[in-house]
């Protein structure tokens, strides 16, 4: 039972990253922003975040920088996309590549440091719990905060009638056009929101879940976030759930390695991308149901009067 609890905790830290950039992705596409620049975003946002941390020793800030670096790379796509009207794959590409390079650039005499060590995080008498204490309430703050923010989005967009304007132009772009609605601004605007939140993924793998700094920290997860939109049919608490699924076959390497399974270390950390690619082909085997749930305009450039 010692060993569940430990995995289920690893599940949470892990997939909550996942779910925090998934989310950002979920909002930049709910508006008909396709960003493939996630990968690079969240590399400049771990090398920022981390810094922050190491010379400041303060997690708000390193979080805060993070959110900075990512809503800087999402505002630069944004003025590129929209505000260009360049090609929105192609630039996400561009911008993902770039984001690489430069966190390797900035951050190579950064290479093999770590954070100082930091009391553990717990609530008080709900961690004392037996097996759900350890499960559940011994998480980084943030791993809350990542759930709260699942319901909060979920509310705006559904709720609100903010959420529903940027449906409207995630749908139909030139309707929400005709009726007096800025369709570059708003799209401006989630764009930067979503780079903020994939900001902070970025820092908090950087920070809190592996408090170092490495090049290539982030290790796929941003392309792993942008499946897990279609794999959740772009609903907030599907991305959550997809979140902690891929979190949990990431961890399940680390458990089958400790219980002696003699399977290949190669093929085991394999896991999480073939975990990736089974479930897109499947979901991919009924594009109607994609095509339904799908902003309709989605990836596709607006331009006012034409």
């Amino acid at each position: 039972m010692n060993e569940l609890a430990l995995l289920i905790a690893a599940t949470l830290a892990s997939g909550t990253p996942l779910a925090i950039a998934g989310l950002g992705l979920l909002l930049n596409e709910k508006a008909g922003v396709l960003n493939l620049g996630a990968e690079g975003m969240m590399l400049v946002a771990a090398i920022a975040g981390f810094a922050a941390a190491l010379y400041t020793g303060s997690d708000t800030l390193a979080f805060a920088a993070g959110a900075l670096a990512g809503m800087a790379m999402a505002a630069l796509f944004a003025l590129l996309v929209i505000g260009l009207n360049t090609n929105q794959y192609a630039t996400g590409l561009a911008l993902s590549l770039f984001g690489a390079g430069f966190s390797a650039f900035v951050g190579v005499d950064l290479v093999g440091k770590k954070l100082a060590d930091r009391a553990p995080f717990e609530i008080p008498l709900l961690a004392d719990i037996p097996f759900f204490g350890p499960a559940l309430f011994r998480q980084h703050p943030m791993v809350y905060l990542a759930i709260a923010t699942v319901g909060a989005l979920a509310w705006f967009l559904y709720r609100s009638r903010a959420g529903l304007v940027l449906r409207a132009v995630g749908e139909s772009p030139e309707s929400a056009h005709a009726l007096g609605y800025p369709v570059r601004t708003i799209r401006f605007a989630a764009v930067v929101a979503g780079g903020a939140l994939c900001g902070v993924a970025g820092a908090f793998l950087s920070v809190v879940y592996a408090p170092l700094w490495v090049e290539g920290l982030v290790a796929g997860r941003g392309w792993i976030a942008l499946a897990l939109t279609t794999f959740a049919t772009w609903r907030p608490a599907r991305v959550l759930l997809g979140a902690y699924l891929f979190g949990g076959v990431t961890m399940l390497q680390f458990a089958l390695q400790g219980a002696g399974v003699e399977v290949s270390s190669q093929l085991l950390s394999m896991l999480p991308y073939i975990a990736t690619i089974v479930v897109l082909a499947l979901i991919s085997r009924n594009p109607l149901w994609i095509r339904i749930n799908m902003p309709a305009s989605l990836g596709k450039p607006f331009h006012p009067g034409s």
